[in-house]
């Protein structure tokens, strides 16, 4: 009965998981990540082991770092200068600290247009810096659903099979 219990507890903390891939003050990958910790706790490691752990625990950290800096390679990409680069980063940190939700969208964005304007750039070269980091941003929700997505399917697979 314990663990039927654990499973179910194991299963809805990576539901909450994969809702925090898309809502931005909820540790989607770690959730998931803690979903398998719980249920290999439960289960003594018997459907996955030190192996699977240890691969989704690099996959959890790539993609929480992933997270602050999406929006960074994304400006990057669409030939930020490297103070647009860090007005992204600062951006996401001070807009999800003073905006929540939209501040993860908005903080990237206006962090690198900020940069970039201070350091003498034109307004159309800070918009698109504004517009990369924004980009990035996107790709890098779309990636963590993607993993998020395949966590899940993956410990359903062993669990099941």
């Amino acid at each position: 009965m314990i663990d039927i219990i654990l499973l179910i507890l194991s299963l809805l903390t990576m539901m909450i998981g994969l809702a925090g891939t898309v809502i931005p003050m909820i540790p989607g990958i770690p959730l998931i990540y803690l979903g398998y910790v719980i249920y290999g706790f439960s289960s003594s490691w018997q459907h996955y082991g030190e192996n699977a752990m240890i691969f989704w625990g690099v996959v959890t950290v790539l993609m929480v770092l992933l997270d602050y800096y999406a929006g960074a390679l994304g400006a990057k990409k669409f030939g930020a200068s490297k103070a647009g680069i860090w007005g992204s980063i600062i951006g996401c940190i001070v807009g999800v600290i003073f905006l929540g939700f939209i501040g993860i969208i908005v903080g990237p964005f206006l962090g690198a247009m900020l940069g970039e304007l201070l350091s003498g750039k034109t307004h159309k070269d800070a918009w698109k810096s504004g517009w990369g980091a924004f980009v990035g941003f996107l790709a890098g929700s779309l990636f963590k659903i993607i993993v998020g997505i395949s966590m899940i399917g993956t410990f359903l697979w062993w669990i099941i099979f």
